[in-house]
């Protein structure tokens, strides 16, 4: 009902309870503009009725046509990274619907978390096509998925929050994968070949950071659960 959505109050402390106790109030400047407009677009989106689940189908619907615009002559890389930035805030906002009206499930979680996975599948399928090694992408993909299954596991065994913030994180694969592609279709612009060049240094820096950031999750995991024990 409209009448059970939150003020921006509530809905921060809500939101800090869904992620670790992270109160969004105190974050960066960027990231609490961020999460802000998330806020009332689904504060606007939730008076509409529109549930979250079907905003996280179109955030999905958004990642399945990022490989198949890339392939397209001329602006397909810079049509793909629009299609990344229109992703990356259908998953902000699917959240920002289910707490902003109270309707936060613990399907709707997993329904998100597979949402974002079979998203950065897509992301990186389209890296592929744009002429980056299948195998640097398979690597980039794999350490991403490990990164949050390691924390999950973590959590079920007794992990009290998520652990650390990583530079690994979604937000870093959804920067990577926007600034990939913008620069591969600028370097295109340049040269055709120059393309599959920078596409693959954008997957290095997933691969490297993704490294990185497991890394830097397991050591906080390991610490964790041997306090708990």
């Amino acid at each position: 009902m409209v009448s059970t959505q939150l003020n921006w109050d509530q809905y921060a402390t809500a939101w800090a309870r869904l992620h670790g106790g992270f109160d969004p109030r105190v974050a960066a400047p960027v990231v609490r503009a961020w999460l802000r407009f998330a806020y009332h677009v689904g504060y606007v989106l939730g008076r509409l009725r529109v549930s979250p689940t079907a905003v996280t189908v179109v955030g999905v619907l958004l990642c399945f046509c990022v490989p198949l615009l890339v392939t397209q002559p001329g602006d397909g890389p810079f049509l793909g990274a629009l299609f990344v930035l229109l992703a990356a805030v259908a998953d902000s906002v699917d959240g920002a619907v289910a707490v902003a009206t109270s309707r936060t499930t613990r399907l709707g979680y997993v329904y998100d978390s597979v949402a974002d996975r079979l998203g950065e599948v897509a992301w990186l399928l389209a890296f592929w096509l744009v002429g980056a090694p299948g195998a640097l992408v398979v690597a980039g993909g794999a350490l991403s998925w490990l990164h949050e299954y390691v924390r999950a596991r973590a959590v079920a065994a007794g992990m009290r929050d998520i652990g650390a913030v990583t530079v690994g994180e979604r937000p870093t694969r959804v920067s990577v994968a926007l600034a990939g592609l913008l620069v591969a279709g600028l370097a295109g612009l340049i040269e055709p070949d120059l393309a599959a060049g920078t596409i693959t240094m954008a997957t290095a820096v997933w691969v490297l950071l993704a490294g990185f950031g497991l890394g830097q999750l397991l050591s906080t995991i390991r610490r964790a659960l041997l306090d708990a024990d």
